[in-house]
């Protein structure tokens, strides 16, 4: 199984330290002696936080990018609590890349530090 999956596309695993965010959403307040009011709101969401790839070929980059132009799509993660592989909605963060290795038309080829965060639309079903 690839680290992450875009819609049935397999991506390369990331090469530096990602991080896994299990996030809960509530309604909160606090009443009149100051303790918390609330209510948990919907699932628990996700986002896989700092992935990030050294370094790249200009046409994988390009194909991880295109596999996010619906923006929201369907996303096969690591799930850190139930510790097995889901599949949620998901839409991603900034996506960039810093100058690597250009051809001799100055066209990139070799892409360095690639970065996405992809975060959990919180769809429920």
């Amino acid at each position: 199984m690839a680290f992450i999956t875009i819609n049935g596309q397999e991506f390369p695993a990331p090469d530096n330290e990602w991080e896994l965010i299990t996030y809960t959403n509530v309604t909160s307040g606090r009443n009149a002696q100051g303790e918390f009011i609330g209510d948990r709101v919907g699932r628990d969401q996700y986002k896989v936080n700092n992935l990030q790839w050294s370094w790249l070929p200009a046409e994988t980059w390009a194909q991880m990018c295109q596999a996010f132009s619906a923006f929201v799509v369907t996303a096969t993660i690591w799930d850190q609590v139930h510790n097995d592989w889901m599949s949620i909605q998901i839409y991603p963060g900034d996506r960039s890349a810093s100058g690597g290795i250009n051809d001799a038309d100055q066209r990139p080829i070799l892409y360095k530090l690639c970065k996405v965060n992809i975060i959990d639309c919180g769809v429920i079903g």
